[in-house]
């Protein structure tokens, strides 16, 4: 299968949201152009590949999932490699490179990847090429393009040596390619206007493009359709045009959808009804928080405080429509389509994406199955360029998935949050393929929220707090968006809220139906000992699980009189007392009837009365705490919760600890951070964040 031109390495992938695979098949897609030969598997088919016998070298792209586990399609192999029976010279004679993917926010950076490099290493696996470890938080590409760069260098160096040691090396074969790619950093250097306007990444340079049409406008500023110096007069290195490799094919308008719950993949769905919906934010309040009870009596659905659970949502029905108006297909929605992978592909192992059902109509497409929502990646820019006539659009749509152009992608299309609707409106003369489409959309994934109630305390409900996400106009979005989950739940629940009355029994309405699957959450519980005094910190939405906890803990004070109970302490803030204290008199009954022992408050936006200045943020009033925190985590062997938000609240609380740790430890900063880590390690401190 395998010559000297097409030199084999196996390509390995697990994904839990496609991201890993998608980075794969680039690297299938540019190995050719390279003079090699990608064989690709998702690491969860271990019967089309056996590491133990392998003999070629080794490229593995893995994401992290949940608190820094591996994806899901790799958890039978991690097992497998995690066999301590297994000799320390079981992979000796495997060669292999790694890129994790993760996201910097977390606590467990890359641990997906990280655990299973540190495995192949202990079963005595060598690197031939760094590990490569990217951040979604920052943009992937920062490191998966430059990494992917260096592989081919690195493989080939593999091959030299291989070729060596069987007695061959005068007789390698060297691919015309390789050495025009191999330093690609050096060769992006040497590029200026006399060699032309673009160069694309997989070989020869494409037709001359006229930088005057982009340069000639008056604009001094960049923005998403404009550029400026040095980059409008660069030569540019895109990346390689993606193979298409979907066909799709329009029927009749008969038949019937499939329930959206059969897209999930992830375990049982219920569909449950909306029993309760209450306001807890006023009018006012700069976020919107909404508190949602499910009826979930009639199902085997079961949770503990602590846990998550996904909601399966659409698009907006709005965006849906007007995506279907710019494709020029707004008269066939309601059309049957099938779905085929093209015969004549050039796409190795293409295969019909599995969160599209064979048959269904192109309405259900956008509104159930893909991500309308989602940041282009620089592959959907370039197959996008090639839908664009006029000239201006076509080059600034170049620059954008260029090497050249990568702080722009990241300023205008990352940070900016663009989606695939704000380019098309962005540059009207874009008119992709419906294939394209489905090509480059992810599967529209399903949101997770956190449980704020207990099954003990409210058999057969399941409550949960959001608030309300909106993403305000600006230059790259002309109008207000909300999120696709929390926008479609408020408008679901909206005859529920009454201007005059915020909370309503469903009794006089019709019920409303939302489909769910448990995401159970493997740590972050109460301490099976109850009595182990514990600390949480919630603020704002933070605060749902802690409900939970609190609920629970009631009822279990309730029924075991004789039962000891550790002290509970609870760090709340929010911006206004008066605007948006969620839970203001759920948290005074747990502190009268004992079940919350110490409420701390703080809020960001009022103005202090006193002439000390009160503490805005809890992060503030944890160090305030400072003999007290110490005391339940160091001499009482207790427990720390953090749920909230990760940027702007759960680093600041880490700090804040830290702080506590060196001052009441009288250590430095670094023996505070061992503490730390021991905590976490032994499951002491636990986070529940998002980005």
């Amino acid at each position: 299968m395998c010559c000297d031109l097409k030199r084999r390495f196996l390509l390995l992938y697990a994904t839990q949201k496609g991201q890993a695979k998608a980075i794969a098949e680039e690297i299938c897609l540019q190995a050719g152009t390279h003079g090699f030969e990608a064989d690709m598997h998702c690491l969860s088919e271990m019967d089309k590949y056996n590491l133990e016998t392998e003999k070629d070298p080794v490229v593995i792209v893995i994401s992290t999932t949940g608190t820094g586990d591996p994806p899901d399609t790799a958890r039978k192999f991690v097992k497998k490699i995690r066999d301590k029976t297994l000799p320390p010279d079981h992979l000796a004679h495997l060669q292999y490179g790694l890129l994790g993917l993760g996201d910097s926010e977390y606590t467990f950076f890359c641990n997906g990847g990280k655990t299973v490099d540190r495995l192949l290493q202990e079963l005595g696996a060598q690197h031939f090429y760094d590990t490569g470890l990217a951040d979604d938080c920052v943009g992937l590409e920062l490191v998966v393009d430059p990494w992917i760069d260096g592989l081919w260098l690195a493989l080939e160096e593999v091959f030299l040596l291989q070729k060596e040691k069987e007695g061959m090396s005068n007789d390698v074969i060297a691919d015309p390619h390789v050495g025009h790619e191999m330093n690609l950093s050096s060769k992006i250097q040497n590029l200026n206007l006399g060699d032309e306007g673009v160069r694309n990444s997989d070989g020869p340079s494409h037709k001359l493009l006229d930088i005057n049409v982009v340069a000639s406008t008056t604009d001094t500023e960049p923005s998403l359709v404009h550029s400026v110096p040095p980059i409008s007069q660069s030569a540019l290195n895109i990346p390689a045009l993606p193979p298409e490799y979907i066909e799709v094919q329009f029927q009749d308008t008969h038949g019937e959808n499939p329930h959206p719950s059969s897209l999930v993949s992830e375990g049982t769905t219920f569909e449950v009804p909306v029993t309760k919906a209450s306001r807890l934010t006023r009018e006012d309040a700069v976020k919107t928080a909404l508190l949602l009870e499910l009826d979930i009596a009639n199902t085997a659905f079961d949770y503990q405080p602590g846990d998550a659970f996904c909601v399966i949502c659409p698009n907006n029905v709005s965006e849906v429509e007007e995506l279907l108006r710019i494709l020029g297909l707004s008269e066939r929605g309601e059309n049957f389509v099938c779905i085929k992978v093209k015969q004549d592909t050039k796409k190795k192992g293409a295969t019909r994406p599995q969160h599209i059902p064979e048959r269904c109509t192109l309405k259900f497409i956008l509104t159930w199955c893909l991500e309308l929502r989602a940041i282009p990646k620089k592959a959907f820019l370039r197959a996008l360029v090639e839908c664009t006539s006029n000239a201006g659009e076509k080059r600034r749509l170049q620059e954008l998935c260029s090497k050249q152009g990568a702080s722009d992608y990241t300023h205008f299309i990352r940070e900016s949050n663009v989606c695939l609707l704000d380019l098309l409106h962005a540059f009207p003369s874009c008119k992709p393929s419906l294939n394209l489409l489905i090509e480059h959309l992810p599967k529209l994934q399903a949101r997770s929220y956190s449980v704020s109630s207990s099954n003990l305390y409210q058999p057969g409900k399941l409550c949960f707090v959001f608030n309300i996400v909106e993403y305000p106009a600006c230059p790259t979005r002309p109008i207000l968006r909300k999120g696709v989950c929390t926008g479609w739940l408020a408008e679901l629940v909206a005859p529920l809220l009454h201007t005059n009355k915020d909370t309503l029994d469903m009794k006089s309405y019709p019920t409303e139906k939302i489909s769910i699957f448990s995401r159970p959450n493997n740590t972050f519980h109460l301490p099976s000992d109850p009595s182990v005094p514990f600390v949480m910190v919630g603020p704002g939405t933070g605060i749902a699980p802690f409900i939970g906890f609190l609920q629970h803990r009631q009822k279990l004070r309730e029924e075991h009189t004789d039962w000891e109970f550790g002290e509970t302490w609870l760090f709340f803030g929010c911006r206004h007392q008066d605007r948006d204290y969620l839970f203001k008199d759920e948290l005074r009954c747990f502190l009268e009837n004992g079940t919350l022992t110490h409420l701390k408050v703080c809020f960001s936006r009022d103005s202090s009365m006193g002439e000390v200045a009160q503490p805005k943020y809890v992060q503030d009033v944890i160090r305030l705490c400072a003999k007290e925190v110490a005391r339940v985590l160091l001499k009482e062997s207790g427990y720390f919760y953090v749920c909230g938000d990760k940027k702007h609240m759960a680093d600041d609380v880490s700090d804040a600890v830290l702080d506590v740790l060196s001052i009441e430890m009288e250590v430095d900063k670094l023996e505070a951070m061992k503490t730390m880590a021991k905590l976490r390690e032994a499951k002491r401190y636990l986070q529940d964040v998002w980005s």
